[in-house]
């Protein structure tokens, strides 16, 4: 499917392009159930890509098994994640989004492994995977 510019982009737009699944998590800040992600344990080589806009967040080399029930990376690619703090359901988190398109993604976390320290939880429902092959 071509993808749209994300910036030309109205919520009906992004009605018609998603499935209800996929915009209440990328559009609503919804949160897929744990353990039931189609990627959660998909650990090849390849490129983890924002489900809406296709824009390029993750690096396999960086995905690892947290037991958190969602995909886990330690690093995100460079400029493409935004972060924004999030006060909702009575705790202070900080909510990862995609730069191109503001597309909720998950959670950043202070508790993964070296050398970040970071857990970057994400929903499944907000990303494809690109394998290298």
């Amino acid at each position: 499917m071509q993808k749209r510019d994300p910036n030309t982009m109205t919520e009906e737009m992004w009605r018609e392009e998603l499935s209800p699944e996929e915009y209440y998590v990328l559009r609503d800040k919804g949160t897929e159930r744990p353990f039931t992600g189609e990627h959660l344990d998909n650990f090849k080589a390849g490129k983890w890509l924002c489900r809406a806009c296709g824009a390029e967040l993750f690096d396999g080399s960086q995905k690892f098994e947290s037991s958190c029930g969602w995909p886990s990376f330690s690093e995100s690619l460079n400029s493409k994640i935004d972060e924004k703090e999030d006060r909702s359901h009575g705790m202070v988190r900080t909510e990862v989004l995609c730069h191109n398109c503001q597309s909720h993604l998950g959670h950043v976390f202070n508790d993964g492994p070296p050398p970040s320290g970071l857990r970057y939880c994400i929903n499944s429902l907000a990303l494809s995977f690109r394998e290298e092959k």
